[in-house]
């Protein structure tokens, strides 16, 4: 399953990814990984979760990033739920198109892996494309 907290910069988004890792960190019997644009937050999530400092890696498209999110499901067949913030650096570098593709090929690895996504778009819902507005969390 994937799923996208929309919103515009400033309304909370992040805090409740937060949120939503650290109580999922405590319901999970697999791991939880948080994937970050900065390491800021790192010390807000329960020590469980595994932190992501993505910056380490160049991230210049959605197939880079998808790359990287199956490496990191590899190195652990037990991830049962994985939270990205700062997407938007790379969704900014893509056409609507290439993007939309990225989150049908996220929503395919999800249910092979059995892993839950959960990720944070700084847009507002309604400006997402129609394809998107099914993964909009509630």
């Amino acid at each position: 399953m994937v799923q996208i907290l929309a919103g515009e910069k400033g309304v909370g988004k992040t805090k409740r990814l937060i949120a939503l890792a650290n109580e999922a960190s405590k319901e999970a019997n697999g791991c939880v990984v948080f994937v970050d644009d900065d390491n800021s937050r790192m010390y807000d999530l329960h020590y469980s979760v595994r932190f992501v400092d993505a910056p380490k890696f160049i991230m210049q498209n959605t197939q880079v990033f998808r790359g990287f999110v199956c490496g990191i499901l590899s190195q652990n067949s037990d991830i049962e739920k994985i939270y990205i913030d700062g997407l938007n650096h790379i969704m900014d570098k893509v056409s609507e198109k290439e993007f939309i593709t990225f989150i049908n090929q996220l929503e395919a690895l999800s249910k092979d892996a059995e892993t839950e996504f959960t990720m944070i778009i700084s847009r507002k819902e309604e400006e997402l494309p129609t394809e998107l507005q099914p993964y909009l969390a509630k």
